[in-house]
């Protein structure tokens, strides 16, 4: 019989954020504290797919949170289907022991489609004439209804997006409660992202990370409660840890100088044209995978991006293959940021030629991550958030209406935070926390996560 397992993914949970986190600290003190290995791109969907198969992103493929999907011609972004994911999943390797083994996935990426019994995503409701609304997809579907009557909508635009805040973590958390108290999984996996927004927004170094630690620790104690009741061990890991940052690179930008990227223009806004450029990149916190059409120009745009300040590493087939970072998914070059520095998708050179969505928050549209999202814009804050005032109200009366509310170069360089590089201090890195002393160790890789979990359920004799 296997013993049950809670296991929470704090986003950007580092030892350092712990000194501010008494209720998640007190697991480590009943039980044990490990550094924790993790993968590079160091972002949420690599590195949760490496958690739950034991594979780095050459096995399971998940090379970033998007990258460009070659027989479609498109960069994706933020895709939801477990079929992506290669590789045995945790659940898979527990069901070949035991069965009957149950697992409910709150909110853990990559969730449609997965084999698991409950399963809590955020999805909004897309109406045909461009309005979104908040919600979630569950399945089985009565599920939803379960949990927003109990708890409400899904909170989605405290998810993401300037307004991203402390409510969506509680929803989640609470969620999970109900679905402990309610059906009883043999595992129960939570994805908790609220300190991975004020950490972008104002630096790890910044007196809100602490308050946002603390914040967040109130939120969790019901859950961990709840677990303990049922007697479950409990699992707190981390993808990354987020570092203070101050440099915004402009990868696209260089590229389309050099002549080797190129766009295409309707109703005078520009939108990058992946299928006749020579070479793109797909901008991803501090990694970037550069696509070069012709095998011939790799080594000459591999010169290009070397010389392009904040560029710490142009990683070909072969320094991809040292990281694990070789798939047909990744770019022909992988370029890692210095330190303080992270990449930006921006490819236009005049902001008013910028497309429509770069001033929304508008994460399937855009060919790279945005964290100028986490922002009302900068530049002008005030006039932002009357914007966002006015689209609500267009909105509520059933008006179109666009939530331009997103700085350009104004809201890159108020980011002060970033992650994707491998760690340089193991206190800015990721961390597990774990309930159970018995299983004890003072570090461990990221590909060892999953047989720990099958270990700490009781359905493997060896632990990694």
């Amino acid at each position: 019989m296997s013993r049950r397992l809670v296991v929470l993914d704090v986003v950007g949970l580092t030892p350092r954020l712990l000194a501010h986190m008494p209720r998640l600290r007190a697991i480590a003190e009943a039980g044990f504290a490990a550094e924790l290995g993790t993968v590079l791109p160091a972002v949420t969907c690599s590195v949760q797919s490496t958690f739950l198969t034991g594979e780095p992103p050459s096995g399971h493929g998940i090379v970033g949170n998007g990258w460009y999907f070659r027989d479609l011609g498109e960069v994706l972004l933020w895709r939801q289907h477990n079929a992506l994911v290669g590789g045995e999943k945790l659940w898979q390797a527990a069901r070949r022991v035991e069965p009957g083994y149950r697992v409910a996935n709150v909110c853990w990426w990559y969730a449609m489609g997965a084999d698991v019994d409950w399963t809590v995503t955020p999805r909004p409701i897309y109406h045909a004439d461009g309005r979104k609304e908040p919600d979630c997809w569950t399945d089985p579907p009565e599920l939803h209804d379960e949990l927003t009557g109990a708890l409400d909508t899904f909170p989605l635009f405290t998810y993401w997006g300037p307004g991203a805040g402390l409510p969506s973590s509680a929803w989640i958390c609470r969620a999970a409660e109900k679905i402990l108290a309610d059906h009883a999984p043999d595992l129960t996996l939570v994805y908790v992202p609220h300190l991975d927004y004020d950490l972008q927004r104002f630096g790890p170094s910044s007196p809100r990370a602490a308050a946002a630690a603390a914040e967040l620790d109130a939120v969790l104690a019901p859950l961990l409660d709840a677990a303990r009741e049922r007697d479950a061990t409990v699992v707190a890991l981390s993808e990354y840890g987020i570092t203070d940052v101050s440099r915004p690179v402009d990868v696209n930008r260089m590229l389309r100088a050099e002549g080797l990227l190129r766009v295409y223009t309707q109703a005078g806004m520009e939108y990058l044209d992946p299928w006749t450029s020579r070479a793109f990149a797909v901008a991803d916190h501090q990694v970037a995978h550069v696509y070069v059409r012709d095998p011939a120009d790799v080594p000459a745009v591999a010169k290009l991006c070397a010389a392009l300040p904040g560029v710490a590493e142009v990683l070909d087939a072969a320094g991809q293959a040292g990281y694990g970072l070789d798939h047909a998914r990744s770019g022909e070059l992988v370029l890692v940021a210095e330190p303080d520095a992270w990449f930006t998708y921006y490819y236009w050179r005049d902001d008013a030629r910028a497309p429509d969505f770069a001033r929304l928050v508008e994460i399937h549209r855009k060919p790279g991550y945005d964290p100028a999202e986490l922002f009302f814009d900068p530049a002008a804050p005030g006039a932002a958030k009357r914007r966002a005032a006015v689209a609500l109200a267009r909105k509520k009366l059933g008006m179109r209406y666009l939530m331009s509310v997103v700085g350009l170069d104004a809201g890159a360089r108020a980011v002060r935070g970033s992650h994707g590089r491998l760690p340089a201090d193991p206190a800015d890195g990721p961390v597990l926390l774990c309930s159970d002393p018995a299983a004890a160790r003072d570090r461990l890789a990221a590909t060892d996560v999953k047989a720990l979990l099958l270990h700490l359920a009781g359905l493997a004799r060896e632990a990694p």
